[in-house]
C-alpha cells in the first residue's frame, strides 16, 4: 500500500558543481521524497526540477563556485534560498564515504535541523558591484605582477634602478636609454604594454565605481577617516554592504578575520594568532588604511602607542589592534552615515 502524497513544505539541498548538480528533497521529519536527481547545469532545468519540491521550498546550496545564477533562478521559482558557508559545513563532514548525494543530503538536514552555518545572501545589485571592486583589485595585483617582473629582469643584468618609480616619466625615460640585450628588451617592452592597458582598464573602473556610489552616504563618510581614500571606501561599502547585518562592530571584526584564536577547555584558555577567517578583501583594506593613515589619526596615534609600550617586535600586533579600531569607525560611518567621534564641535 503506498504512503499519502507529502503536502507540506519541503527541505531541499543542493550539491553544486560546475557541470552538474544533485538535488535531494525532504519532508520535516527527514523522510526522502522521491529519488535523488542529477541534471545538467541549466536554469530552466533547475526551475522545472524545484517544482516538484511544491510551493516555497527551503533551498540550501553551498556558497561556492558559481552560486550566483542558481540562487537567482530559485528565487525566481518561488524557493527559499539558504546559502550555507563552507567552512561551517566543512565542521560536520565526518563521513567515511563522500558523494554528491550525501552531500545534498546533508545540507538539507542541517537546514530542516536548524544547525545550518549560514552565509549572507547578497542581493543582485550588491553582487554586481562587488565584481567590479573585486576586478579592479585582480587588475592592480596583475599591474604590480607586471612591475616585479620588470624590476627582476633589472636584476638579472645586474642594472641598479635610481628612482623609486621605475615607471613614471622618468623611469620611462631611463628604461628608453637602456641598452638591454633583444631578448630582455622585448620582454620590458611587452610588460611595459600590458601594463599601460592594464592602467586604462582600471582607471574605466574606478569612474564606474565612483559614479555609482556617488549616492551612498556611508561610502562619503566613511572617507573622513584618515587612510581611507575612494578605492578603500568602495572595497568597504561593496563588500560590508548591510552592515546591519552586524550587530556591533566586534561582530564585524571577527567576520573580517581581525580578531584572535580562542581555544577553551575546562580551565585553560588559550588566545592566539588572528582568525584570518573572513573576507581577506576586508581585511586587506583595514591594514592598507592603517599603514597609509596620517600620523594625526586616532589609528595611528593608537598604533604607535602599542609599538611604543610592546617594542618594535609587536609592529604586526599594532598594526591588527589599530585595524580593528579603523574598521570599528568604519561600522559606524556606514550605519549612520557620518562618523560622529570625528566631527569637531564648534566652540560655544
Amino acid at each position: 500500500m503506498s504512503s499519502p502524497p507529502y503536502d507540506g513544505v519541503q527541505w531541499v539541498g543542493m550539491d553544486l558543481h560546475r557541470r552538474r548538480s544533485v538535488l535531494v528533497r525532504m519532508a520535516a521529519d527527514g523522510q526522502r521524497l522521491g529519488k535523488m536527481v542529477r541534471f545538467n547545469n541549466d536554469p530552466a532545468r533547475l526551475k522545472r526540477e524545484i517544482a516538484k519540491a511544491g510551493p516555497q521550498p527551503k533551498v540550501v546550496l553551498e556558497a561556492t563556485l558559481g552560486w550566483y545564477w542558481a540562487a537567482d533562478a530559485l528565487a525566481e521559482a518561488g524557493a527559499e534560498v539558504h546559502l550555507a558557508h563552507p567552512l561551517g559545513v566543512k565542521a560536520f563532514s565526518y563521513r567515511r564515504v563522500k558523494n554528491d548525494e550525501r552531500d545534498a543530503a546533508d545540507l538539507a538536514d542541517l537546514l530542516r535541523l536548524g544547525r545550518l552555518p549560514e552565509a549572507w545572501l547578497a542581493p543582485p545589485e550588491t553582487r554586481e558591484l562587488r565584481e567590479l571592486v573585486r576586478g579592479r583589485h585582480k587588475l592592480v595585483s596583475l599591474r604590480t605582477s607586471c612591475r616585479n617582473q620588470a624590476h627582476g629582469v633589472m636584476g638579472k643584468l645586474g642594472i641598479a634602478v635610481p628612482m623609486s618609480d621605475l615607471f613614471g616619466t622618468t623611469g620611462t625615460a631611463f628604461l628608453d636609454e637602456l641598452p638591454l640585450p633583444a631578448g630582455y628588451a622585448a620582454r620590458v617592452r611587452a610588460l611595459c604594454a600590458v601594463m599601460h592597458e592594464l592602467g586604462q582598464q582600471i582607471g574605466m573602473l574606478d569612474k564606474e565605481i565612483a559614479a555609482r556610489l556617488a549616492s551612498d552616504t556611508g561610502y562619503r563618510a566613511i572617507q573622513k577617516i584618515g587612510g581611507i581614500g575612494p578605492v578603500l571606501a568602495a572595497v568597504f561599502t561593496v563588500e560590508i554592504a548591510d552592515v546591519t547585518r552586524f550587530p556591533d562592530p566586534q561582530h564585524l571584526c571577527s567576520w573580517a578575520g581581525l580578531t584572535p584564536r580562542h581555544r577553551e577547555s575546562d580551565t585553560v584558555v588559550r588566545r592566539g594568532h588572528l582568525t584570518k577567517q573572513g573576507s581577506k578583501l576586508v581585511r586587506w583594506a583595514a591594514v592598507e588604511a592603517v599603514q597609509h593613515a596620517p600620523e594625526s589619526t586616532p589609528m595611528r596615534a593608537h598604533k604607535d602607542r602599542i609599538e611604543a609600550r610592546r617594542g618594535a617586535g609587536a609592529r604586526n600586533i599594532a598594526k591588527a589592534a589599530a585595524a580593528r579600531k579603523l574598521l570599528t569607525l568604519v561600522y559606524y560611518g556606514l550605519r549612520d552615515g557620518e562618523v560622529r567621534c570625528l566631527t569637531r564641535r564648534n566652540p560655544v
